[in-house]
């Protein structure tokens, strides 16, 4: 099992900050893992707050947030990181009403023809890829140069808009 993410690595990693981690975890958004009072995430808790950051930057307000996470967990039995790591392409669409998730190319060009006004798309699975790849680099970088992975000396990964 992967060694798993202090709160002060998610912030390093993903630029929030520590009380927006607290108040997640008070609101049921991403719980992580618990040993005693700290706070321990694995690496598809880390991929959810990293998209969820993602989301957030995007425009989405964390209620929108939370109920693509529900409807994730209703409709699949899965959480958003488990959902987007399979083989389909799910891409968010919302005009800021509405909140599409959709599977098919069809639907989404569909949904787009159909748009009264401008939509805004995001591709989960690439999201939750590229957050994945840029924390195996950081891991692999602080290896090679220190010979051991120590998460709490983690550098902030660089997030691409």
């Amino acid at each position: 099992m992967q060694q798993p993410f202090t709160s002060r690595d998610v912030v390093s990693l993903t630029g929030i900050t520590l009380r927006q981690l607290q108040w997640w975890d008070e609101r049921r958004i991403v719980v992580p893992a618990r040993e005693g009072r700290r706070r321990l995430y694995s690496m598809e808790d880390l991929a959810e707050v990293a998209v969820i950051c993602e989301l957030r930057r995007r425009g989405f307000s964390l209620q929108r947030v939370r109920k693509v996470m529900r409807f994730l967990q209703r409709e699949f039995g899965k959480r958003l990181a488990e959902t987007v790591s399979g083989a389909s392409e799910y891409h968010l669409l919302t005009d800021g009403k509405t909140l599409y998730l959709e599977t098919s190319p069809r639907q989404i060009v569909d949904i787009l023809k159909n748009a009264r006004q401008p939509m805004l798309t995001i591709c989960l699975r690439d999201t939750v890829r590229r957050v994945r790849a840029e924390i195996r680099a950081e891991i692999r970088a602080k290896k090679s140069s220190t010979g051991m992975f120590h998460p709490s000396r983690k550098a902030k990964v660089r997030q691409a808009s």
